[in-house]
């Protein structure tokens, strides 16, 4: 499922009543407040669906594919979910 046909999914869960650029308001919204609170280095926990956490990557040592040469890789951040218990019992 890409983005627009989540747009499309919320607007028939919400209703006719809802357009689809109220929906796809609304799944941006969502989207936004997710990125915004996990840049400030906070977890997102959607109880019965999964959590969404800031790792910190070790820099380490890599390996250049094509020319197999070793090279440094920085410390980075970056975003793991963890799948919830309710969620995966669905699977």
């Amino acid at each position: 499922m890409n983005k627009a046909e989540l747009v499309c999914s919320v607007q028939k869960n919400l209703g006719k009543e809802v357009s689809k650029a109220a929906a796809e308001k609304a799944v941006n919204a969502v989207i936004e407040s997710i990125a915004a609170t996990l840049r400030k280095g906070k977890n997102v926990q959607l109880i019965g669906f999964g959590t969404f956490k800031v790792v910190h990557r070790k820099a380490r040592m890599g390996v250049n594919p094509k020319s197999l040469e070793p090279l440094k890789i920085k410390a980075s951040k970056s975003v793991k979910f963890a799948v919830g218990k309710e969620l995966k019992s669905k699977l």
